[in-house]
């Protein structure tokens, strides 16, 4: 099994720039990142100094989401954000920059909540032309786009499996393929899906998976959740990406878990 570390939830106890070396000494050759900047467009010398942190770790950056806003105030992503595309069509630039620098190929684009008293057709017609415009972009360097239900935000309108392939679908409608289904089973299981059924329907289609353990969000075997056989039972009907550790677990005890999953499961 291969596994990526998500360095925006977890080894959070270091620095950004020392995380990517230590998920390496923890075994690890492939780490995601939410937006490591506080800014949608931040300076050369910050791109680099990002990028040296993975090249000198020897990781490869295997995932990166788009500049998301302020989310520990709630913020949720600018895709459907009404005032701010200039700032979001900025943004696609520096993930271009990124990925060129890096071989990243998996970009997660979090919708955006709700704005209150804006209309919910315009925000998702704002959202159709973002992503376009996103998929279009990320294309230059052999890129996918991924769309998240998330859970815990309840402005946040994609909740489910369906809700989220609704805009993948309308997005391909326009012409642009490179979009998938971001698959997190802590979200979806949280939010009430169906998730044997949306591994059974959707697996092959994955455009990458993210794995925590429900209900608290913790590594696995800390909840209730059977993830070691969705994560099998999705590789059998064709999902051949990484699987991204993306829960909340200090680092002492992280990945603890580890050594007693079955024997193919290696970092």
């Amino acid at each position: 099994m291969s596994y990526t570390l998500n360095c925006s939830i977890l080894l959070t106890e270091l620095p950004l720039l020392q995380r990517a070396d230590a998920a390496k000494q923890a075994g690890f050759d492939s780490v995601e990142f939410w937006w490591p900047f506080n800014e949608a467009a931040p300076s050369d010398k910050q791109i680099d100094e990002f990028v040296a942190s993975l090249a000198n770790a020897g990781v490869q950056l295997d995932g990166l989401n788009f500049f998301a806003g302020d989310m520990p105030a709630g913020d949720r992503g600018l895709v459907s954000w009404l005032g701010r595309e200039a700032e979001f069509k900025d943004n696609i630039d520096a993930v271009v920059a990124i990925a060129e620098a890096t071989g990243c190929k998996a970009f997660n684009a979090l919708y955006g909540n709700r704005i209150e008293g804006a209309d919910p057709a315009a925000q998702d017609a704002l959202a159709l032309e973002n992503l376009v415009a996103a998929a279009q972009g990320v294309a230059k360097v052999g890129g996918s786009v991924l769309i998240e239900p998330v859970s815990g935000t309840e402005a946040y309108p994609l909740k489910t499996a369906a809700q989220a392939l609704a805009v993948v679908d309308a997005v391909k409608a326009q012409g642009e393929s490179n979009i998938a289904l971001l698959a997190d089973f802590y979200h979806l299981s949280v939010n009430g899906d169906d998730v044997p059924a949306v591994i059974e329907a959707h697996a092959k289609d994955f455009g990458h998976i993210q794995i925590a353990d429900a209900p608290d969000r913790g590594a696995p075997g800390t909840g209730s959740l059977p993830l070691l056989d969705w994560i099998a039972r999705s590789r059998e009907l064709g999902y051949s990406g990484n699987v991204a550790l993306e829960y909340k677990q200090d680092a002492a005890t992280a990945f603890d878990w580890m050594q007693t999953a079955s024997s193919n499961a290696t970092a």
